[in-house]
């Protein structure tokens, strides 16, 4: 679990980055939940927007992205969320400590 402090940080460090995953109309599909894992992999901290024809509310799309991608909700902002999960072996980004 983050605390204020690390969601603080990198919300910091997301506030440039690109989304790199579009939910759409077609919703929560198989290859974007396995898309956004890689992401994550490869990653650490994605954005992920949700455009208008995705008929799902934005808290679940979250939710349901973090917990089948194991990651962890750092923001929703309007249509964007920020999804946070350090690497398994080599992680880039250092969370500070509490």
């Amino acid at each position: 679990m983050l605390t204020s402090k690390q969601k603080l940080y990198l919300k910091g460090l997301a506030h440039s980055l690109k989304p790199l995953v579009n939910i759409g109309k077609q919703g929560l599909t198989e290859p974007l939940k396995k898309q956004t894992d890689t992401y994550l992999t490869q990653h650490e901290l994605i954005k992920i927007k949700i455009l208008e024809a995705c008929q799902e509310d934005k808290k679940i799309c979250a939710q349901t992205l973090s917990e089948q991608t194991t990651s962890q909700v750092v923001q929703i902002i309007g249509r964007t969320v920020v999804l946070y999960r350090p690497h398994p072996e080599e992680p880039v980004i250092i969370l500070p400590s509490t």
